[in-house]
């Protein structure tokens, strides 16, 4: 295969490299993946190589059970079998959630989980409720809405058609626990309840809910500090964690800026490349149909490469800067020129210049991950290595 015409710009294509399997040496199979690339002659200093963090995740072997989870939530809670515990805020997925729950309830197998939900969504745009249902009942924003009040609107997930009221219920129960769920959108309402400690268990605003939270209740906790010490754990704790094959939940990857360091510097040493690399997760994608928003992980990007981090892509606005030069007379040739000179400048305009307008910098690590995770996808396509190409051209370190 000849190597890409130069007339190509940015572009992303999935690399198929095997079954990654716990305890697997997953450089040197990434290197043996893209030796086979670079012998095609489509490998190139500057190339940005993106490895989903699942199978990051899997080859370290870090995956815990429910008695795991059962175990730290004692552990850093102080509570037992038969103490009251409340959860705060989770979103609504049966693969992001539901075994995290079971964990939860199973540490308390005499006692009770007092799980308050946001409505009419959670914080990730999964819909729990129509629009105006809580209007309907004259509920305001700190008013609650019980378990019963909210299961007469009879609204099922409109996308996975899952009531997850109930099934958030029978999750619980069925460790043994009482179950009490109810909703409302103020987190100091919790504090309406008896309970020994609190999980605050929402993901992009865990700090905020704590702040709110942990002055009326101080034993208090996130997603990110279970599971994050013993023998399997990630500094994420079970955020951005996975269902796994029974009981099993696969935590986020561990340290994964050194394992991205690793792969750059196999790649470099033995072919020769210098490629930047990220351990990507989940994209920063809302779905314009459903409104929901995909980043169900803390971020889009466990790891990268020193390079990338603090890097935004930017530049001119291509079709201004076309209109304008045609505008003062100039002919398509000398345009092309023109165009051709600024894009090999090094940044002639200021961000807030009318050059720029309408090309808003944007985080190189958080565009890098939603383009890696729409081109490989979670279904078959067997593609956990994502090459992209061209990329950094219009990319900089950002000054804060």
């Amino acid at each position: 295969m000849q190597k890409l015409p130069d007339y190509l710009g940015v572009m992303a294509f999935g690399v198929k490299m095997g079954v990654v399997l716990p305890s697997c040496d997953l450089v040197e199979m990434i290197y043996d993946s893209l030796k086979q690339v670079a012998e095609d002659g489509l490998l190139d200093d500057g190339d940005i190589v993106c490895v989903t963090e699942s199978v990051v995740a899997r080859a370290q072997n870090n995956f815990v059970s429910v008695k795991d989870i059962a175990k730290q939530v004692q552990e850093k809670l102080g509570t037992g079998a038969c103490s009251t515990i409340g959860v705060l805020f989770p979103i609504l997925s049966r693969n992001r959630f539901s075994l995290v729950l079971k964990g939860i309830a199973a540490a308390v197998p005499q006692g009770e989980i007092i799980l308050q939900l946001s409505h009419p969504t959670d914080e990730v745009g999964n819909r729990l409720l129509p629009d105006d249902y809580a209007d309907s009942l004259g509920k305001g924003y700190g008013d609650i809405l019980t378990q019963e009040e909210a299961q007469a609107a009879n609204f099922v997930h409109p996308v996975t058609g899952i009531d997850y009221i109930q099934l958030y219920s029978d999750i619980i129960k069925g460790e043994g626990a009482r179950a009490e769920i109810f909703l409302c959108n103020d987190p100091a309402r919790i504090g309406d309840f008896e309970v020994e400690g609190i999980i605050v268990a929402d993901i992009h605003r865990r700090e905020k809910t704590r702040s709110k939270v942990a002055p009326i209740i101080s034993n208090c906790i996130t997603l990110q500090d279970i599971c994050s010490s013993g023998s399997s754990w990630s500094e994420w704790g079970v955020l951005g964690s996975n269902l796994s094959a029974g009981d099993k939940l696969k935590l986020p990857p561990r340290e994964a800026d050194q394992v991205a360091e690793q792969i750059q510097r196999k790649i470099a040493d033995d072919l020769g490349k210098k490629v930047e690399v990220i351990i990507y997760g989940d994209g920063a994608y809302r779905d314009p149909s459903t409104g929901i928003y995909e980043l169900a992980d803390p971020l889009t990007t466990f790891g990268s490469t020193p390079k990338l981090k603090g890097c935004y892509r930017e530049g001119f606005k291509y079709k201004y800067l076309v209109d304008a030069y045609h505008a003062e007379g100039k002919t398509q040739e000398e345009i092309e020129i023109r165009l051709q000179a600024k894009m090999g400048s090094e940044y002639e305009f200021t961000r807030d210049s009318i050059e720029t307008e309408g090309t808003t910098p944007r985080r190189v690590e958080d565009i890098l991950a939603s383009l890696a995770d729409l081109v490989s996808g979670s279904a078959d396509a067997g593609t956990p290595m994502v090459l992209c190409k061209g990329f950094l051209n219009s990319a900089r370190k950002r000054e804060e």
